[in-house]
């Protein structure tokens, strides 16, 4: 998970693209191209005073330990970054002072932040569809294995040579996912364990880290470090174009079915991901969550996979979403402050995020259930000013769109109503 672990299964990302304010709002500010912002208030924030934001903040003081090493430079290249460290510190003295509690973590981020709704742009013929921000889920796996090959435990997972070792950002590109799987890397030591089936290691890469409970007893704890380098095909996506399965269908678990009832049409589909990971094995207790990208133990629940070319770690996020949390409908509310520690090399764009919901028995299947879209508010720090741009409605036939206008989601006037989703 630190560093680019290629999740999203079903590769539905949106494709937007972010540049930094040039001119007068480059100096306290930062821009979205293609996306529309919406300044709001947190009275507009259905469910907001019900969360518990004595945990968001526990949440974010974790963040609050990366940002506040960042230098001076740094602060003052990246306007984000720059409030968050403002935000941290006073953070950092509240704890100081003592236990936090919901009422008192819920004043601090209204004290110091303003929410800010991220609409991306999804334009067909030059029309805004309306689409909202979109998620999808990922949790640690968990999977039987050995440390040693056996007749069963047979597939190993790898890491990478000695002289990689450490460096998370190492792209150990000679080989492909189908010579690799076909042996490229067979006897040359780099084996870390074996497990019994070809789909553990896959789902593993794709979620980034993994739990193996070794025939010994122990529990061995692996975390993404390098890939191939090779281009991210998501699997889901294939299995749509190839009427494998229907978009509205589609999820984790029909990809596990599929491979697991089709063991040789499941390895031709795996294997046009030429995409591969390699793990390295922490020192994680049992009870530790895997690191994520910003490199701090993610949070279940709280942690967020982002675009780290967009957002910056440890930013405070809003979601308002109906999830298939307790079934296979999306009738579940999810209403909660979440805070960007993680990415992923699918996770792209300005309102896309993958949520972390941990580990255990049922949770890889609410986990592979998320794909749904919802309310994407970004808490600004204040003093930060966000600039958007977004085409003017249009009604009735599509037309071309006109030149976008900058729209200020802080310091400036209001965004305009948004036009409504072509039907």
């Amino acid at each position: 998970m630190a560093a680019l672990p290629p999740r999203s299964q079903i590769g539905l990302g949106l494709a937007l693209c972010l540049a930094v304010a040039s001119g007068p709002a480059a100096a306290h500010g930062m821009k979205f191209r293609n996306a529309q912002v919406e300044s709001l208030s947190f009275a507009k924030l259905d469910g907001w005073k019900n969360d518990d934001q004595a945990a968001a903040f526990q949440t974010y003081m974790k963040s609050c330990g990366a940002i506040l090493q960042g230098t001076r430079a740094v602060r003052a290249a990246r306007p984000v970054y720059g409030g968050l460290y403002k935000a941290c510190e006073k953070a950092a003295a509240l704890a100081a002072a003592g236990t936090v509690d919901r009422a008192q973590g819920r004043k601090f981020f209204e004290d110091n932040f303003k929410p800010v709704r991220i609409l991306p742009e999804v334009h067909t013929y030059g029309y805004y569809t309306g689409a909202d921000g979109f998620y999808t889920g990922y949790y640690e796996a968990e999977v039987a294995g050995s440390r040693v090959k056996t007749k069963d435990y047979n597939i190993p997972f790898y890491g990478v040579p000695a002289k990689f070792a450490g460096k998370k950002s190492t792209v150990f590109s000679q080989y492909n996912r189908t010579e690799i799987e076909k042996g490229a890397l067979a006897g040359k030591g780099l084996e870390l364990c074996w497990v019994k089936n070809p789909v553990d290691v896959f789902f593993a890469q794709i979620q980034g880290s993994t739990r193996v409970k070794l025939d010994d007893g122990q529990l061995l704890r692996l975390n993404y470090i390098a890939s191939n380098g090779k281009p991210y095909t998501p699997v889901g996506r294939l299995m749509i174009d190839e009427d494998l399965c229907t978009p509205e269908d589609m999820s984790m678990d029909k990809i596990r079915e599929y491979m697991e009832a089709n063991p040789k049409e499941g390895e031709a589909l795996r294997l046009k991901n030429r995409s591969y990971v390699f793990f390295s094995e922490t020192r994680l207790n049992p009870n530790d969550e895997p690191l994520g990208a910003q490199g701090i133990p993610l949070t279940p629940g709280r942690s967020l996979a982002v675009d780290p070319t967009i957002h910056v770690y440890g930013t405070p996020i809003w979601i308002d979403a109906k999830f298939p949390i307790t079934s296979d409908m999306p009738k579940d509310n999810f209403r909660h402050l979440m805070f960007a520690q993680d990415t992923g090399s699918a996770i792209r764009g300005a309102a896309r995020a993958d949520i972390y919901f941990g580990h255990g028995e049922d949770i890889p299947h609410i986990a592979g259930r998320i794909k749904q879209f919802g309310k994407f508010v970004m808490l600004v720090p204040k003093g930060v000013v966000l600039v958007g741009s977004a085409p003017e409605p249009v009604e009735g036939i599509p037309l071309p769109r006109p030149r976008p206008k900058e729209i200020v989601a802080a310091n400036g006037p209001a965004a305009p109503a948004l036009p409504k989703p072509r039907p």
